[in-house]
């Protein structure tokens, strides 16, 4: 899926913060109901919803579809393609067809990523690298299937053409897709707890999507802009999610920690996922899953639900700010 800034270092070692296997906060993803104290479910359970969801009219214009680099592949999408735009993508041809661009060597002008995958092999490349894809498990927004992992040649490919393959061998990209993967799936995790915040707007056909991301490895998030200045380390990554709720787009933010005494171990990274503080609704959801994950730690019933409170590691991640 996304083609980010790798760590190779000592042997490469995946998985985020809150790898662990105790419960989460108010029996989340255990299906359990309510307490006969409330009618309402606890907010962070994804099990069997006993709220009504709300239905998207039948009249809305179908949802945009975009691909792994942020760029909308449906047709009114190309429609909307200016004859400027165009121009630009054929003067960043030139520049960009030395074995890396894949394809026609074309470059979409919103992000300088080129617009057919690469699959052909890099430049000064000494090995032959798997054009294998795996399907992920997270759901791609305005279609019925999921996002695709992009395989070993072609993460070899962006590693190059972003200047961030030294150091890095052929050999480590099996290693370095199979855990990059596991990271994404960790974060889909951990955006799936902040939008059970929201279950009354889903039901069993309409569920949370990811509609597209973008990587911004050189913009510091306010949180780890704090962060920095309090413990001196900063993430290796950051990508922005945008989740289809139900047809309202919602903003998340991803930072990715990267632990060198932890390499080589399944707690070198670390994933901090949160929703983005650009809406009155996104910053009502930090201060409800701070109550909720507090009251968790503690032992303390949801306040919602009234189900006895118990949390693992994950779910302190999920409501760190």
């Amino acid at each position: 899926m996304g083609q980010s800034q790798t760590k190779v270092a000592g042997g490469i070692a995946g998985g985020g913060s809150g790898g662990g296997s105790d419960p989460p906060p108010c029996g989340y993803g255990a299906g359990s109901q309510a307490s006969s104290s409330s009618n309402q479910p606890c907010p962070v359970d994804l099990g069997p919803s006993t709220s009504s969801s709300s239905s998207s009219s039948s009249s809305q214009a179908p949802p945009a579809v975009y691909n792994v680099y942020n760029q909308r592949i449906d047709a009114q999408g190309k429609q909307q393609k200016s004859e400027a735009e165009k121009r630009k993508e054929s003067n960043f041809r030139s520049i960009w067809n030395f074995g890396w661009g894949g394809g026609s060597g074309a470059i979409d002008s919103k992000n300088n990523m080129p617009l057919e995958a690469n699959q052909q092999p890099s430049v000064g490349q000494l090995k032959p690298l798997s054009v294998d894809r795996e399907p992920s498990t997270i759901p791609k927004g305005g279609t019925e299937s999921t996002w695709t992992y992009p395989s070993p040649q072609m993460f070899f490919n962006a590693l190059n053409r972003k200047g961030k393959a030294d150091g890095v061998d052929e050999e480590d990209m099996e290693n370095v897709i199979f855990f990059h993967n596991g990271m994404n799936e960790r974060t889909w995790e951990m955006v799936k707890r902040w939008e059970a915040l929201h279950h009354a707007e889903y039901d069993e056909k309409n569920q949370p999507k990811l509609s597209r991301f973008l990587g911004r490895p050189h913009d510091l998030s306010p949180m780890a802009r704090v962060r920095s200045l309090f413990y001196g380390d900063v993430p290796f990554d950051r990508h922005d999610w945008y989740v289809d709720r139900n047809g309202e787009e919602v903003r998340y933010v991803i930072d990715f920690y990267f632990d060198e005494e932890k390499a080589g171990t399944m707690e070198a990274f670390e994933v901090q996922a949160r929703p983005a503080l650009d809406s009155f609704t996104s910053c009502l959801d930090r201060v409800k899953m701070n109550i909720y994950v507090t009251c968790a730690q503690y032992g303390l019933p949801c306040p919602i639900s009234g189900q006895p409170g118990h949390i693992g590691k994950e779910g302190a991640n999920a409501g760190e700010r």
